[in-house]
């Protein structure tokens, strides 16, 4: 299991690069929406706080390891729905 710094770096790296992502296909795309663009990066920062937060304090009562394990999964659904809006986007 890494620690808590590596996976603050991995939420921090992935948000990011999903977030550039969504600029540059709002930039070079000329048939995407602000609001779905907007939408789409609140979203990103949404995602991005709540899972650093939540890196740090395991809830109570629950294995460490139980809980790293369920939080990356739950991040990982949450970041590749956020890269299939991406695609739809066009």
């Amino acid at each position: 299991m890494s620690n808590k710094r590596d996976l603050k770096r991995n939420v921090n790296y992935v948000c990011s690069e999903l977030f550039s992502e969504v600029v540059a296909a709002s930039m070079y795309s000329d048939k995407v929406s602000d609001e779905d663009v907007k939408a789409l990066l609140a979203s990103i920062l949404v995602i991005h706080n709540d899972y650093v937060r939540r890196v740090s304090h395991v809830e109570p009562g629950m294995k460490p390891k139980v809980f790293f394990k369920n939080l990356t999964t739950s991040f990982n659904k949450q970041v590749s729905e956020i890269v299939d809006q991406l695609v739809s986007l066009g």
